[in-house]
């Protein structure tokens, strides 16, 4: 599918405050095309940012129980609401099922939890987090001797999704849908489903496009939200927790960014930024600083040209900066520090297998 063809996409995309605009979901809701990440980032910065971001104009934040920071989010989304800049139908909120709670018996429970501490009645959107399942326990993940996560083998995607759909009759969400799934797997719940997903999040960035996955989803009508869409360098410290060392490509130092970025008289976050939302993508970047919350919603008065945006797809190197190796003890660890194409086959080989089962 060309450029231009892929641009159609976006079509159905209308205005909303701030200037951010919205996209349409297949059953009728909309979301906001740019949104605020929160992962990782304790609660004071995390409350500052989301003080700063809801104010200059985003309406889109994305929460997860995993990233612990869903009370904070509640107390700061309540203070606003009550005082009247902001009223609940012009917000747009979506969590995560975690990965401890991937069964169908722990869905509403865990739902009802973030409810509580969101301080909401429902969600715009609930995602199952991830496709693989880890025992339910107090604290940190549980681990066996050699340090690896423990993981569920038992994992039923069909089951679990069946009653994701009843916490749309019960008033719970507006919308379900998925993250960090494959292909294979979104078949199989789109096989099996009454309620089909409207969203997948998944890792897309410059060096990570997922072509073939986005026109899956595109045929299917599931709208694409890329996580880490600058990168998130910052990942790095997390590698570094877990005792591994890996290059994290700095998206914002490529040349070919930043010659374009000069010519349109924008940084080269908001041209990266703006590549996929070009392509018809949901966009959640996360930032604590002022500054850069604000020019990352500014992405609306410029179009990158077809010649552009051929330049910038074809720099896709296939690069996953999230890639699980910082599960301190797993195998990602050692293959993270394998050379060259070593790693890279490697890595691909366990992810597919990681994912799948």
């Amino acid at each position: 599918m060309s450029i231009s063809r892929v641009a159609k996409f976006a079509s159905n995309i209308t205005k909303m405050s701030a200037n951010i605009p919205k996209i349409s979901l297949s059953n009728g809701q909309e979301m906001p095309v740019v949104g605020l990440g929160t992962w990782r980032a304790p609660d004071n910065e995390v409350e500052l940012a989301l003080e700063a971001a809801l104010k200059c104009g985003y309406r889109h934040i994305d929460a997860a129980p995993v990233y612990l920071n869903e009370p904070v989010i509640g107390r700061t989304l309540k203070r606003f609401m009550d005082s009247g800049e902001i009223k609940r139908e012009d917000l747009f909120i979506c969590t995560k099922l975690p990965p401890h709670a991937n069964r169908p018996g722990s869905v509403e429970k865990f739902l009802r939890k973030s409810l509580e501490s969101l301080q909401l009645d429902y969600v715009d959107l609930y995602l199952i987090h991830t496709p693989f399942t880890v025992p339910e326990v107090d604290g940190e993940f549980l681990r066996d001797e050699n340090g690896d996560v423990v993981l569920e083998r038992d994992t039923d995607h069909v089951a679990t999704w069946k009653r994701m759909e009843d916490m749309l009759s019960m008033g719970l969400t507006r919308s379900i849908g998925i993250s960090n799934f494959n292909q294979n797997q979104i078949q199989r719940i789109l096989d099996t489903s009454t309620i089909k997903p409207v969203s997948l999040q998944i890792e897309v960035h410059l060096y990570l496009q997922q072509k073939s996955l986005i026109d899956f989803c595109r045929k299917n009508d599931i709208v694409v939200t890329a996580y880490s869409p600058l990168g998130s360098r910052g990942i790095a410290e997390l590698h570094k927790s877990a005792g591994v060392t890996r290059d994290i490509p700095d998206l914002i130092e490529n040349p070919e960014v930043i010659k374009m970025a000069s010519k349109y008289g924008k940084t080269p976050a908001q041209i990266l930024l703006k590549y996929n939302v070009q392509r018809g993508l949901v966009v959640i970047p996360k930032s604590t600083n002022e500054s850069r919350l604000r020019q990352n919603i500014e992405l609306f008065d410029f179009t990158l040209v077809d010649e552009d945006m051929d330049l910038l797809a074809g720099l896709n190197e296939n690069i996953r900066v999230c890639d699980f190796s910082f599960f301190k003890g797993s195998v990602w660890a050692f293959i993270s520090q394998l050379p060259g194409s070593f790693f890279y086959l490697l890595r691909f080989l366990c992810l597919v297998y990681f994912l799948q089962n």
